[in-house]
């Protein structure tokens, strides 16, 4: 099995099929092309996207439905062309596609989702990219909600 040395969580052994590819990289991490997802029992839904390739680098991510539940994907053309979905219709979320939310974590202010660019995963091929919307429906700095009280 292989295995990555990771700043966060030290080495780790992870499952092939856990890889997700950015066959253009991330935008601002072009060279970034191999990423593991990683979840953790005590910290669902949060999705970790560690580099392969860079131990320091992980995003901090969130099902976009987990941050809206109301979430409509909207995602262009050549994006499904590079994801390998076909044209026509858009991907269903947990079907076809997983949606991820890049975490915005700032000091003095409550965190935030990128709902406006979000990861999206083919889950047949593990092809990935982080889709811009053509509109502006959502926000990249949406708020997120309030986490359930504890009984």
């Amino acid at each position: 099995m292989p295995a990555v040395q990771t700043e966060h969580f030290g080495w780790m052994e992870y499952e092939e099929d856990s890889v997700v590819e950015f066959p253009s990289g991330l935008p601002g991490f072009e060279q970034e092309r191999r990423f593991v997802a990683i979840e953790q029992h005590d910290a669902k839904p949060l999705v970790f996207l560690q580099s392969l390739a860079t131990p320091a680098l992980c995003f901090l991510t969130l099902p976009v439905l987990a941050v809206y539940p109301k979430y409509e994907l909207a995602i262009t053309g050549e994006d499904l062309q590079e994801l390998e979905l076909p044209a026509g219709r858009p991907p269903h979320i947990g079907r076809d596609v997983l949606c991820l939310a890049i975490l915005s974590l700032n000091e003095n202010r409550p965190p935030t989702a990128n709902l406006l660019a979000p990861v999206v995963v083919n889950l047949k091929t593990r092809r990935a990219l982080q889709a811009v919307r053509p509109d502006s429906a959502y926000s990249h700095q949406h708020p997120l909600p309030e986490p359930p009280a504890c009984s």
